[in-house]
């Protein structure tokens, strides 16, 4: 080919060497960024256009680029993706004439010589194919062939878009499980790994099928960071690679003036989950309009996005698209106060209040994951520009919504991911911060830091069933590695994180401290376990140091397992498992060697609970009292519920009858507590206190509530019926798998005068009533009981005795328990 010495673009009076200009932009110095990328286009754009006019082409020829030569995004060692399109018969010598010249320079060429109905007739039967053309332009011949073309294969997409949307989603998978997700990856392939650059081009073909659009606030910078670091990497290595290798990252990253490797990856990270983010949003919205199209509408419960509005706004095209499904009526089901459901999704009720309900974005992110949904885009948006930061220390309704997030397992993933797309995670923990999108360049590792945190919680998830503190096992699970942000041994600067984060949660100083002592030592079980001598008193002594109490051990071996599973397979083995379950045992003996057993917990009867207690004596029927709970302050920061106290002359069935009637009222009990009184000697009375909150917000009317509790009582009110029936009649929604229940006698040392059953179990409408009348199945006595809610979990504890007022016997304490458990499911 011809040489020339300026390397301007061609003119009228005659073509430069475009060719030598090209070389010369590839070897230039410096970062490549967009406009690198368009002037690599050009120049490329300026070659192909004189060989196509020296070889001598006919009318009716043109050359096409297509693929991202066509999109004018060339990266340096892009291919050249050229398509020869002629219309009749061509001669055969001109393709050599256009390729051999550019095989010579040795770029790499993808090439096609085709009529405009085989080009079709390819795109129809490849994927791939048509998903080049779409990106198809113009470079030389006769424009009106390539505008023709272009016109074709954009109207085959949208007319084929419904088949070929679901191919185009399954290459996606495809490539998702052979290369893994972007945004964790030590050595990410930019391409094709989820997140990358071949999601940002499906996510525009999605857009050209007019029947969906990505939430593009955020896309489109981090598409410019994959493809700089992309042309960076071309640069440093000389060679068309798409994984960013070790080796190579710091030479990237000075390429571009980062300032390391880690702080490189946080960036690509970054950009990775924002890409990915906006490719799970936009396929629930193809979802849902193909569902529609295809009449088969979505169900209430499986997963789907509203494609009109989940971006805030859908672009007019899909509006188009879809316009039948958002003219008809929308079913919306309750999930929480605030929340609904709506086509598979949780968004926000039209009465809520987001600008003053700080709780709101908690309340929304736990009632989706318990349900298996997630959040819907537009309802995540508004929540973060609307509400206003939690106050310091958080209502107890805030910490229980976090935890029943994390209780949710693998189902609060996606919901967390919706959350930390728009900054509500770091603006409920600042120091979240430092661990975000943080790689971990460790073989151990797969995940980054922020990740890991989250996965450990849903491994943790899985074990609540062991501990009597499911919602201390959650957080630690969550905040274990958070001084990973930080300089210095981060179990050190976690424990100092996590004691000034867990008091702005709200927890209590014990709470506060066994949160601590867990983050502080959460490897110290491992450790111990592996590298000291097992029969060594002195090994025991060091666990039963660090924890001193039973519930504290249970927690950390709990933690310890959650967050070995969490980092790896390499973490957890059987052989790490046994060592862990010896030390573990041989300290919990010691420690319950060390503990006597004490009375059970009886504080001294308020004077309100007196008046009832000696009410009840004397008229020998029910006294109640209940008070309603206001918000705390004008801002709403605690939700709204009642306490109920309750006395009765000791009968049985009372427990299951009155849990009955508030969960008829669909109150949830957060709290409750059972004993015994005999305020003039007239004989037992029973005492309930108890702490509800209405499941969606409106309480019912006090003098019902009163009214239904008295007939309930006195038999009139036949409330496992009436709990049947509306369970029969209420549509069944799909909710997560939670651990089966547990229920446990406790060992005699837990009391000297009664039995003590334990029952840990996932928290549902009328759980509580069927534990009451399994227990009052079963003839025993209920002397006392603690009930108390954490999260998405109840832990409770009853003090049992025979008629005579005895502890069971081992055999019948196992045959009640059984009674319990088959109760539960």
């Amino acid at each position: 080919m011809a040489s020339h010495t300026d390397d301007s673009h061609p003119g009228p009076a005659g073509p430069a060497d475009p060719a030598a200009a090209r070389v010369r932009l590839l070897t230039a110095p410096g970062p490549g960024g967009r406009a690198r990328r368009a002037e690599l286009s050009a120049r490329t754009d300026d070659w192909l256009a004189a060989l196509f006019a020296s070889a001598g082409a006919p009318a009716g020829t043109a050359v096409v680029a297509v693929g991202g030569y066509g999109r004018g995004e060339l990266s340096p060692r892009s291919d050249l993706d050229v398509l020869l399109l002629h219309e009749g018969r061509l001669d055969p010598a001109l393709p050599e004439r256009l390729w051999y010249p550019v095989w010579d320079s040795g770029a790499a060429l993808d090439h096609a010589v085709r009529t405009p109905a085989e080009a079709r007739a390819v795109a129809a039967a490849d994927l791939k194919a048509q998903l080049g053309l779409l990106d198809a332009r113009h470079v030389a011949g006769d424009p009106a062939l390539t505008a023709a073309l272009r016109s074709t294969v954009l109207a085959d997409w949208r007319a084929g878009a419904v088949r070929r949307l679901p191919e185009l989603r399954e290459l996606g998978r495809e490539r998702a499980e052979r290369h893994g997700e972007l945004s964790f990856l030590l050595e990410p392939d930019l391409k094709e790994a989820k997140g990358g650059l071949r999601d940002v081009v499906a996510l525009d073909a999605i857009a050209a099928s007019w029947l969906a659009d990505a939430p593009r606030e955020g896309l489109d910078a981090a598409a410019l960071r994959l493809a700089d670091v992309r042309d960076a990497l071309h640069l440093v290595t000389g060679r068309a690679t798409e994984r960013l290798a070790l080796q190579d990252q710091d030479q990237v990253a000075e390429r571009l003036g980062v300032l390391d490797a880690d702080t490189l990856l946080r960036q690509v990270y970054e950009a990775a989950r924002t890409v990915a983010y906006a490719a799970d949003v936009t396929w629930r919205a193809v979802d849902r309009v193909l569902a529609a199209r295809s009449g088969r509408g979505r169900r209430p419960h499986r997963r789907g996005f509203p494609f009109a509005g989940p971006f805030g706004g859908a672009s007019g095209a899909a509006r188009r698209g879809a316009g039948a499904v958002a003219r008809g009526a929308v079913e919306r089901r309750p999930l929480a106060e605030g929340v609904v459901e709506q086509d598979g999704e949780a968004v926000l009720a039209q009465g809520a209040r987001p600008a003053s309900d700080p709780v709101l974005p908690l309340r929304a992110a736990a009632a989706a994951a318990q349900n298996g949904l997630t959040v819907s885009h537009a309802t995540v948006r508004r929540l973060a520009a609307e509400c206003r930061p939690l106050p310091v220390p958080w209502p107890d309704e805030a910490r229980e919504q976090l935890v029943t997030l994390l209780g949710a397992g693998e189902a609060c993933l996606p919901v967390w991911e919706a959350l930390e797309a728009e900054g509500l995670i770091t603006r409920l923990l600042p120091d979240w911060e430092r661990v975000r999108c943080r790689p971990q360049r460790n073989a151990v590792h797969r995940w980054t830091v922020d990740r890991h945190l989250v996965e450990t919680a849903v491994r943790a998830a899985a074990m609540t069933r062991r501990v009597a503190r499911p919602d201390l096992l959650l957080v630690a699970a969550l905040l274990h590695d958070l001084g990973k942000g930080w300089p210095g041994d981060h179990s050190e600067a976690g424990e100092v994180i996590v004691r000034d984060v867990a008091a702005r949660m709200g927890f209590d100083p014990e709470s506060v401290e066994t949160l601590a002592v867990l983050v502080r030592h959460h490897l110290t079980l491992v450790d111990t376990a592996t590298r000291r001598d097992p029969d060594d008193p002195a090994t025991v002594e060091a666990v039963t140091k660090v924890v001193t109490t039973l519930p504290r051990l249970e927690l950390l071996r709990a933690l310890t397992e959650a967050d070995a599973l969490a980092t790896g397979p390499a973490a957890w083995s059987g052989w790490r498992a046994s060592l862990v379950d010896g030390l573990a045992a041989r300290a919990a003996a010691r420690l319950a060697g060390d503990a006597a057993p004490g009375p059970e917990p009886a504080d001294a009867p308020t004077a309100e609970q007196e008046r009832l207690a000696v009410e009840a004596a004397r008229t020998g029927g029910p006294a109640l009292s209940l008070l309603a709970q206001t918000e705390a302050d004008t801002a709403g920061t605690e939700p709204m519920g009642v306490r109920l106290l309750l006395a009765v002359p000791d009968r049985p069935g009372l427990l299951g009858t009155v849990a009955g009637v508030l969960a008829l009222h669909r109150l949830a009990v957060r709290s409750a507590g059972l004993r015994e009184l005999d305020p003039i000697g007239a004989g037992p009375v029973l005492l309930l206190s108890w702490t509800v909150a209405a499941e969606f917000g409106e309480l019912p009317e006090a003098a019902r509530l009163r009214a239904d509790l008295r007939r309930a009582l006195d038999g009139s009110l036949d409330v496992a019926r009436r709990l049947a029936e509306r369970d029969a009649a209420a549509p069944r929604r799909r909710g997560i798998p939670a651990p089966p229940p547990v229920v446990a006698v406790a060992p005699p040392v837990a009391s000297a005068n009664a039995t003590v059953l334990e029952v840990r179990a996932h928290d549902a409408p009328g759980l509580l009533h069927r534990i009451g009348r399994a227990l009052d199945g079963a003839g025993v006595r209920v002397r006392t009981a603690h009930v108390s809610t954490l999260g998405a979990d109840v832990v409770d504890a009853f003090y049992l005795t025979d008629a005579a007022g005895l502890p069971l016997s081992a055999r019948r304490a196992g045959e009640v328990a059984s009674a319990v458990r088959a109760a539960l499911g």
